[in-house]
């Protein structure tokens, strides 16, 4: 019986996914070796580093993620970095088919004047910074203004509101970055506005997020009930489903009794940043008013100014270069995830920042399908073990499963699910006691 070689290059959703696909397509006829790699010492990719601390039900998939690693045929290879450990020609070399599941790092930029002031940040460098990512603890993150703004319209611009305007008494029993917690314990912070660009139609939130929103214990969340309606009235009488229910879900919160908290996350919709102005630091945005026509957001000549002394932008994802591959539009270049030869992509990777986590189970399993498509016969070959240096660290599974086995010890002490560890040195040293 055949068994080919299969190397998956990161060790999120996507690469989880991608790994339970060919677990699924074993038969009589053929079997499946999968090696997963990731640079980081820890797995999960952004179910660790990525969802709020204060959404834990979310990061229960990761339950599934250690099923799948369970099965014999399958190996971590943590600690591992893709163009510096190994390079993507050796993989391919060495591996039936090689599938890069590296997602999207990197935050995109606006191109205003002011965006590189001290104090404007990247979700994409705040996000991991709350969520305890070993590269980003020293992330320089002010929480002195009384207001911060944040421009995005999608799910993660509303967590990062979330978690700036959250009374930090609701974060103590979360797995949230210590670090962070001391921060947002002295924060200053006391209205969040929340820009986005197009009308409350075309947003990117998802309904079940908008109605978490107004169990916020100490929060006040508020929108315009006259923009909500607006919006309504332009999408007519059979809108679709998705935007139907976040209308549904904005119009809840506009309507419901107002509360009197210290607190409070407001929504601004039509309005594009221009510029970010400081002296060294922010300072203030300045926007420009958008209008709807004919289904179209057009600039107006009008513009508004917000005295804020931090911005944060949740504007999208790019996946990030490294030698082998080409980006095009910030994701990997690849027709249906084949990229070249026995070479394919998964997840954020292939198809850019769209879709929930579990859209990447039925991401994954096309492209696994494709891959079997083109397999023909094994490779004679070593794999990995042939690839690495002598004495290199790997967090295997079992590792891995000495560091989980820590921080979950460390975090039922303190009443939590967990307490991360942000020291990759430390981190290896777990996993080898």
């Amino acid at each position: 019986m055949p068994t080919f070689k299969i190397a998956i290059v990161g060790a999120g959703p996507a690469g989880y996914f991608t790994a339970q696909a060919f677990q699924n397509a074993q038969t009589e006829e053929r079997t499946f070796a999968i090696d997963m790699i990731e640079r980081l010492p820890t797995p999960w990719g952004l179910v660790r580093s990525g969802v709020a601390p204060d959404h834990p039900k979310i990061k229960t998939v990761s339950k599934v993620f250690e099923k799948i690693a369970k099965v014999p045929n399958f190996r971590l290879f943590a600690n591992v970095e893709l163009g510096k450990d190994v390079s993507l020609k050796d993989l391919r070399d060495q591996y039936d088919a090689v599938v890069l599941s590296t997602g999207a790092s990197k935050g995109r930029k606006l191109g205003i004047p002011g965006e590189e002031l001290a104090n404007s940040l990247s979700a994409a460098d705040f996000v991991p910074w709350y969520n305890a990512h070993p590269d980003y603890v020293n992330t320089e993150v002010d929480l002195s203004s009384d207001t911060a703004v944040v421009i995005g319209a999608g799910n993660v611009a509303m967590d990062v509101a979330r978690m700036l305007a959250i009374d930090p008494i609701e974060l103590g029993q979360t797995d949230v970055a210590e670090h962070a917690l001391v921060k947002l314990k002295q924060s200053k912070i006391r209205t969040v506005i929340i820009n986005g660009r197009r009308g409350p139609e075309h947003a990117a939130f998802t309904s079940p997020e908008l109605r978490e929103l107004p169990k916020l214990k100490k929060t006040n969340v508020w929108m315009s009930k006259a923009d909500i309606e607006a919006a309504i009235s332009r999408t007519g009488d059979l809108p679709e489903k998705d935007v139907k229910n976040n209308l549904d879900a904005m119009l809840l919160i506009a309507e419901r009794e107002a509360t009197n908290h210290e607190r409070t996350i407001h929504f601004h919709f039509l309005s594009t940043p221009k510029e970010i102005k400081g002296n060294g630091r922010v300072e203030e945005v300045v926007f420009t008013i958008n209008k709807v026509e004919y289904g179209k957001v057009i600039p107006t000549k009008e513009t508004f100014t917000i005295k804020t002394g931090l911005v944060i932008t949740a504007i999208g994802y790019d996946a990030v270069e490294y030698p082998g591959i080409t980006i095009e539009n910030g994701r990997i270049n690849n027709i249906a995830g084949h990229i070249e030869h026995n070479v394919y992509t998964t997840g954020w990777a292939k198809r850019g920042p769209t879709g929930v986590i579990g859209t990447n189970k039925s991401d994954s399993s096309d492209v696994v399908d494709l891959i079997i498509e083109d397999l023909k016969e094994p490779k004679v070959s070593e794999g990995i073990t042939a690839l690495l240096k002598s004495g290199h660290d790997v967090i295997d599974q079992l590792a891995w499963e000495k560091i989980n086995a820590s921080e979950v010890i460390s975090g039922e002490l303190v009443g939590k699910p967990r307490v991360k560890e942000v020291d990759w040195k430390r981190l290896i040293s777990l996993g080898r006691s």
